[in-house]
């Protein structure tokens, strides 16, 4: 380690880079989703697939200094590779049985590939930022401390606002040390302006606090709290981890419960305010962004985790119009689809008759109809110029457990004559369909 210029130290390694130069991205837009019971928004938030090195670098024109949160969840550095589950219907005790696929992978070469990723991302990051923007890092043990020191050299060591611990339970494998049962979240400010709104996030206090102060005038040493207003949380939070959390979990790795992220939101935004994620996984920041009044931007090179995110969204109420970007085109799976059409005046009916696909054994075993292979398709009624306005989704959630295969719509005279279905099968594979219609 060696000191910097403000006195802060650094964190050197043989492959740190002096200078951050990253390809932008050459974005485009693939898909804008309207939800069936959407609201209007003045602006489409954005969820991008891509590496998120080139992504924040080509967004950079556009949005230097313009986002006021920024939620990071990246790779721990555990030297694992994570897997997603698939399957509907499955015991949780029994993991033997699940139906599995692939997540996200967590290996690395040697630690300088792991800081290099870091420390390239989070001076995007802040030059993302605006002047009141905060950053909140998460990390556990394997990479915490690092962290600490990026951070203190981009941001400076003055602008560390907490050190977080996040703290749950479970089991663990842990015989010859304590069970490690933490997470840290650092939080760092752009500048000494930064958004913190503490009342937004006050909880109650204690019973036993409150018993103490309603039976005796010296307790507290005479200092005697607002008892119900509540108080700002401590710099340590409990949560239930997503596994003990039934109606969260989407069986995407690593997934973060929503109230933990909520307050985070809360705290350092305010209602129209832009929030971001870059390693947005299982989507929990866009979800809770579009819950509070918030806009989001929200990147991931996973396409599961694309796909994960847009259904959340969709399976929540309300949802305005977003858009989906890409660094390329979608890969046709080219799966067999077979889609049928009847136009009957000004009405279409648009209904899904057949979907077969390869697939391994495993899910051969287990899936025997369409509406289980399938886990979502959505329809462009007015399909034109190359991007997909998708008007109509179906797709298996714990609030869905029943695939829709029937779609109608009343025709405008202003649509073009073709339609196209984009349908998405258990494995994360995407097939597409066009179709004219008479």
């Amino acid at each position: 380690m060696k000191r910097g210029p403000t006195g802060n130290l650094k964190l050197t390694w043989p492959s740190k880079p002096t200078e951050v130069h990253a390809e932008p991205a050459d974005l485009r837009l693939a898909r804008i989703v309207t939800p069936l019971d959407g609201r209007p928004a003045a602006m489409r938030n954005r969820l991008i697939e891509g590496d998120n090195l080139s992504v924040m670098a080509a967004l950079l024109p556009e949005w230097r200094g313009r986002v006021d949160l920024i939620y990071a969840d990246p790779p721990f550095m555990t030297g694992k590779r994570f897997t997603a589950r698939i399957g509907r219907g499955e015991d949780s005790r029994k993991p033997d049985e699940w139906l599995l696929d692939e997540g996200y992978d967590d290996r690395w070469s040697d630690p300088d590939a792991y800081l290099t990723m870091m420390y390239e991302r989070l001076w995007l990051m802040r030059e993302l930022l605006s002047e009141h923007g905060s950053l909140y890092l998460h990390a556990d043990w394997h990479a915490s401390h690092y962290h600490r020191l990026l951070l203190d050299e981009l941001f400076g060591s003055e602008h560390m606002l907490n050190e977080i611990v996040w703290v749950y339970h479970g089991p663990s494998p842990v015989r010859r040390a304590f069970n490690r049962k933490h997470d840290t979240i650092l939080v760092y400010a752009k500048s000494d302006e930064y958004t913190f709104n503490a009342d937004a996030v006050r909880v109650p206090y204690d019973d036993a606090t409150v018993k103490t102060f309603n039976s005796s005038r010296k307790a507290g040493f005479g200092k005697v709290p607002d008892l119900a207003r509540g108080k700002v949380p401590e710099d340590w939070w409990y949560f239930p981890v997503v596994a003990r959390l039934h109606g969260e979990r989407t069986g995407y790795p690593t997934q973060k419960p929503e109230a933990l992220v909520e307050r985070i939101v809360k705290a350092s935004s305010n209602p129209g305010d832009v929030a971001a994620d870059f390693f947005c996984g299982s989507g929990t920041l866009p979800v809770v962004a579009e819950r509070v009044g918030r806009r989001w931007l929200a990147c991931d090179a996973s396409p599961r985790a694309i796909h994960t995110t847009t259904k959340r969204l969709l399976d929540e109420p309300g949802c305005a119009p977003f858009e989906v970007w890409r660094m390329s085109e979608e890969h046709d799976a080219d799966e067999h689809l077979q889609v049928a059409s009847h136009l009957d005046g000004r009405t279409l009916q648009i209904t899904l008759d057949l979907y077969e696909a390869d697939a391994p054994a495993d899910v051969r075993e287990r899936v025997h109809d369409l509406r289980d292979l399938v886990d979502y398709w959505e329809i462009d009624p007015d399909h034109r110029d190359g991007v997909f306005r998708s008007r109509w989704q179906a797709f298996h959630s714990r609030a869905r457990p029943e695939l829709e295969t029937c779609a109608t719509f009343k025709v405008d005279e202003r649509w073009s004559k073709q339609v196209a279905v984009r349908v998405v099968d258990i494995l994360g594979r995407a097939s597409f369909l066009n179709m004219d219609l008479p």
